[in-house]
């Protein structure tokens, strides 16, 4: 099989080679010029993508505090980590929690919303930006604002509530709702969500409407047999970079609780455990943040995996095939 493999490669550098020498001067200049500019990009992606990627690896496998040099111990760290960490599964489960309330509200809501934008709505353009602009308003500039908004004594949410004659909550100071503060501080971010849906569904032909009002299709059954199944593509999309994004929640976390994920770590979410580990003790335990790391990454990939998988049976298509 080795033997095949290698004489496949063989060949297709080969193949490579006479087509490089059957092109034209101008083809070969056109080739080496489309280099010289992606140069710059390639050298980007080696330096900080590529070499981080596979020293991080390397890293989780030794005991290293950038100040001396790098030990090698195995997988000590990742033993550690599933059996002396008791933060480890406290933050894990913390950010499980965001990432299934947060990703939840995100699609729920921006796909509401789009279908709302999508009905011939006047000032279409003005709506969209509102609803976009505050996904572009730094991070750490928002987190300041819901600070005030959800102010135990005089935010002005426990404000709204007081004055219909419910009670004020202490949104970040008690463990059993703290998170339940930054799931409505997610809907800031629904604006990302509902223009990439509104995106697909203005992608969607009138043709299958107008049909399947012929057939008899109420508003809601055109919703359910129509506009569902072709909008699977960007359901499954919009589902996987809210779950990444999710689960890299840390600044506003950061801001709101001083770097402690309190109270009593109820808001410690995963980044933030791996943050400090890394920059936060004393020495820097960079090689144990590396095992954290790389183990957030086999969830990025197990989720990725899931996707992909149940997509294949699960995503239509406009022409009426599933995902391939």
């Amino acid at each position: 099989m080795a033997t095949s493999f290698g004489s496949q490669i063989s060949a297709l550098r080969g193949r490579r080679r006479e087509r490089w020498r059957d092109m034209s001067p101008i083809r070969k200049r056109e080739a080496k010029m489309g280099l010289l500019f992606i140069s710059p990009w390639i050298v980007g992606v080696l330096l900080f993508s590529l070499f981080p990627f596979i020293a991080s690896f390397l890293l989780s496998f030794t005991k290293y505090n950038i100040v001396q040099p790098p030990e090698w111990i195995g997988t000590d760290h990742y033993v550690s980590i599933f059996s002396d960490d008791p933060l480890f599964l406290k933050s894990l489960r913390n950010t499980a929690v965001y990432v299934g309330g947060s990703v939840t509200i995100r699609i729920v809501l921006g796909f509401a919303l789009a279908l709302l934008l999508n009905l011939k709505v006047r000032f279409l353009g003005l709506w969209r930006t509102l609803f976009y602009l505050p996904s572009v308003v730094p991070i750490v500039a928002l987190s300041v604002i819901w600070l005030y908004v959800l102010n135990a004594r005089a935010g002005l949410l426990n404000s709204l509530l007081y004055a219909i004659g419910l009670p004020r909550f202490r949104w970040f100071a008690d463990p059993d709702i703290a998170m339940i503060g930054y799931l409505i501080m997610s809907t800031t971010w629904v604006g990302v969500t509902m223009v990439i849906f509104l995106a697909g569904l203005q992608g969607i032909p009138e043709e299958y409407y107008d049909a399947a009002k012929i057939d008899g299709a109420n508003v809601f059954q055109r919703l359910i047999r129509v506009t569902i199944p072709l909008m699977t593509p960007t359901i499954y999309l919009n589902i996987l970079i809210n779950i990444i994004n999710a689960f890299q929640v840390f600044t506003q976390v950061f801001i709101m609780t001083d770097g402690t994920g309190g109270p009593r770590d109820a808001t410690r979410t995963y980044v933030l455990h791996l943050f400090d580990h890394a920059f936060q003790y004393l020495p820097p335990q960079m090689g144990y943040s590396s095992a954290l790391a790389w183990i957030l990454f086999m969830i990025f990939f197990f989720f990725w995996a899931v996707i992909v998988t149940t997509s294949q049976r699960c995503v239509f298509y406009q022409g009426g095939e599933n995902g391939e």
